[in-house]
């Protein structure tokens, strides 16, 4: 059905809000990546098999002998991403949340949950000794506030009719019919919501730029290239909630007077385009994307565009170059792309989570947006939380929530009680933050003082027992690989910062290195031509300033005690444990260890080379790392 004008646009909602409500029984299985990949397709399929592959079948619900209505739903990021395959059962407003669900499960979920009222106690999700039946109960999980994440897991990813059933395209009705062009950018602005891509520009004063331009032709661009290592909130937007997505970049077409809209996501994420194709297309047939939407003078097109996964194409600049056609390098500033982005033309540039913002915003007004968050970064911020914690996952709290608050009171603290050590947070051009300040509020301007960016969110957790001079070299390694070279301060500078970096971690290092990486470091981070060169020094300042022990010790001692650097570990053996076998000796490649059968064995430091190989081959503990 066509929707030509907001009446019909009502009627298709409010048929939408009772097919939903027609459902004595909803299961909910998460499609999101992380899912995916653990094999939640077969657990969807399974599914269906039991319902006689019929979607939205008729069953009677022993013992009552009443037919019931049950839909079987591809949902998106559910949270958990490391419990997966996640499942939900849905009754009306009973929810029950399973993790870990397997093939063989499918059948007792069908006949005890679906058919019946009970609970499976196995497949709940427990926190000590409590086991969490309902999804909203579970700190992980009660302690967010979501508003980009609102609909992932709860709704059908793909269903257009479910997206308009939560409410989906009432802000841009009431944008089209309620409110001018200048109206929306005004409320944008008034919100304070700022770019969630990582530069925290605000969006308001940027789409103010563009709409005062005289140029007529406009572009309104999507950054979905989401290139940091541990993060995948944008993804799971696109994945989970596109539609959210879409209508955010409708309603700033509207506002800024554009025809055409691009979305720029990286190769690598091909669900995230496939569901972005469907609802493109979904969105056309129905009238809501395209030429008189709802039956207005204002028309708008979107298109995609697959980036090869370059790193630097994450840059306004270099991504629209990369959209043209040519090769995908930041330039030179001013212009800048709100005045002359794709094509040349004013061009309004965020990312996903910026966009799915916006029609909350336009519905429920600038004040309710900065009821949230912090007084300079309002709203909430998603974050992809992972590494040494126990909740793998992607959440979405407050902005100006505590380090403290999502590492223990939603993350479910360190795995094993570790203690610790570091967050690394901002991606490969961010920094680092320790316990000294879990208690530092996470907003845009908070965590400068520290080195450090809130960047697009990804947050990787390390524990007491992380090499801090390593992360440093694992992060510098990336960021100079991802250099697109134009630039002689990031192209030379970040290459001779690894080389350094390298020493230092073999065994080779220096006391006056730390002086040359403090000395690069600051002349790429002042010269560097576009933001994430500027930014890829970041890493290593932040642990230079708070871990110089730990750099001295790689250099003086010669040691790592956390014994990730291969290079400098120190393999004993133990006189009181080892028995002589030679097994140690046998395994050894360069000859390094002695000693007489039945005798403790000794090995050679100026002749091993720390492969290891003795350590596994010993059956009594007796060799062992210093």
């Amino acid at each position: 059905m066509i929707l030509k004008d907001k009446n019909d646009l009502m009627e298709v909602q409010k048929a939408a809000v009772k097919e939903i409500e027609s459902y004595d029984c909803r299961i909910l299985v998460c499609s999101g990546t992380g899912c995916v990949a653990s094999g939640s397709e077969k657990i969807y399929e399974k599914f269906q098999e039991l319902a006689k592959d019929i979607p939205g079948v008729s069953l009677v619900f022993a013992p009552h002998d009443e037919n019931a209505h049950v839909g079987i739903k591809k949902t998106g990021c559910q949270g958990f991403c490391e419990l997966g395959p996640l499942v939900r059962i849905q009754k009306k407003d009973n929810v029950i949340q399973y993790i870990k669900v397997q093939q063989d499960d499918c059948q007792e979920i069908f006949e005890k949950s679906v058919l019946k009222d009970e609970v499976i106690e196995r497949l709940l999700y427990h926190q000590g000794e409590k086991a969490y039946h309902h999804p909203e109960d579970i700190p992980f999980i009660a302690k967010q506030t979501r508003i980009v994440l609102e609909n992932c897991g709860r709704f059908d990813a793909l269903s257009l009719s479910e997206y308009l059933a939560s409410g989906g395209f009432q802000a841009l009705k009431k944008a089209l019919f309620d409110m001018q062009p200048e109206d929306v950018v005004e409320e944008i602005d008034k919100s304070g919501l700022r770019g969630r891509g990582g530069g925290g520009f605000p969006t308001g004063r940027k789409w103010k730029q563009v709409s005062s331009q005289a140029e007529k032709e406009r572009y309104v661009v999507c950054n979905g290239d989401e290139g940091d290592p541990g993060a995948f909130m944008d993804g799971s937007v696109m994945e989970g909630d596109p539609y959210k997505l879409l209508e955010g970049m409708i309603i700033a077409g509207y506002a800024v007077g554009s025809e055409n809209g691009y979305i720029y996501v990286r190769a690598e994420y091909p669900l995230s385009v496939a569901r972005l194709r469907h609802a493109i297309e979904e969105l056309e047939k129905a009238g809501l994307l395209g030429e008189h939407i709802l039956g207005t003078d204002f028309s708008f097109h979107l298109h995609i565009n697959r980036g090869a996964g370059a790193f630097v194409c994450g840059e306004g600049s270099a991504l629209t170059a990369s959209i043209e056609g040519n090769r995908g390098m930041p330039r030179t500033k001013p212009p800048r792309t709100v005045d002359q982005g794709l094509w040349a033309k004013p061009t309004v540039l965020n990312n996903v989570e910026t966009y799915a913002n916006v029609p909350k915003i336009v519905l429920q007004g600038a004040d309710w947006f900065r009821t949230i968050g912090s007084e300079n970064s309002p709203g909430t911020k998603t974050f992809s939380i992972t590494g040494a914690i126990e909740n793998t996952g992607l959440i979405e709290v407050p902005m100006g929530t505590t380090l403290r608050e999502i590492i223990y009171d939603i993350g479910g603290g360190l795995k094993g009680g570790a203690e610790f050590k570091a967050v690394q947070i901002g991606g490969p051009s961010g920094g680092c933050l320790t316990k000294d300040h879990l208690d530092v509020g996470l907003d845009f301007d908070s965590v400068k003082k520290y080195n450090a960016i809130v960047g697009s969110g990804g947050l990787v957790v390390m524990d007491e027992n992380t090499c801090m001079v390593e992360v440093a070299r694992f992060f510098m390694s990336f960021t100079q690989r991802e250099s697109c070279g134009k630039c002689t301060p990031c192209r030379i500078g970040t290459k001779r910062m690894l080389e350094i970096l390298e020493r230092i971690v073999a065994g080779k290092g220096e006391v006056e290195d730390l002086d040359r990486l403090e000395e690069i470091a600051q002349f790429v981070k002042t010269n560097s031509l576009c933001g994430l060169g500027k930014s890829a020094p970041l890493p290593v300042i932040s642990t230079l300033r708070t871990f110089r022990d730990e750099y001295m010790e790689h250099i003086v001692d010669k040691r790592c005690k956390s014994h990730t650097c291969q290079a400098l570990k120190q393999y004993r053996i133990d006189s009181e444990k080892c028995k002589g076998c030679t097994k140690c000796a046998k395994a050894c490649p360069v000859g390094a260890i002695t000693g007489e059968k039945k005798e403790p064995h000794q090995i050679d430091q100026s002749k091993c080379i720390r492969c290891g190989a003795c350590m596994e081959g010993c059956n009594f503990d007796a060799v062992y790392v210093e």
